[in-house]
């Protein structure tokens, strides 16, 4: 299994940027990245982990498993989330005064169901 510094350094690698690159680009200092590099920071910091998947182009969730955090598998809020989004996509654009009908209808039909 690959350690998270030496897929740091492969992900820093492949898109051909050196440690001061890095730093400037994301204010976190070459010295903590060599250190993160090399395994020697045993639990990075979100922030930066966050900095450095924006820069690197993967997700942020992955970078922190990949580090060791406890990442969700499966959100049900996420899928209530993207379901609302579809509808919103079929509805089109709506105004103000249209939205706070349908929340006004939305809290009718739950109340209802009470």
């Amino acid at each position: 299994m690959i350690n998270y510094g030496e897929y740091l350094k492969a992900l820093r690698q492949s898109k051909g940027l050196t440690l001061r690159e890095v730093e400037k680009e994301t204010n976190v200092s070459n010295a903590y990245l060599s250190q993160l590099e090399s395994n020697k920071i045993k639990q990075p910091s979100p922030t930066t982990l966050y900095k450095l998947a924006g820069l690197y182009g993967i997700k942020y969730e992955k970078l922190m498993e990949k580090v060791g955090y406890p990442v969700p598998k499966y959100n049900n809020n996420l899928k209530i989330k993207e379901e609302v989004y579809g509808l919103s996509k079929s509805l089109g654009d709506i105004s103000y005064d249209e939205e706070i009908e349908l929340l006004d209808y939305l809290k009718f039909i739950r109340n209802r169901k009470k």
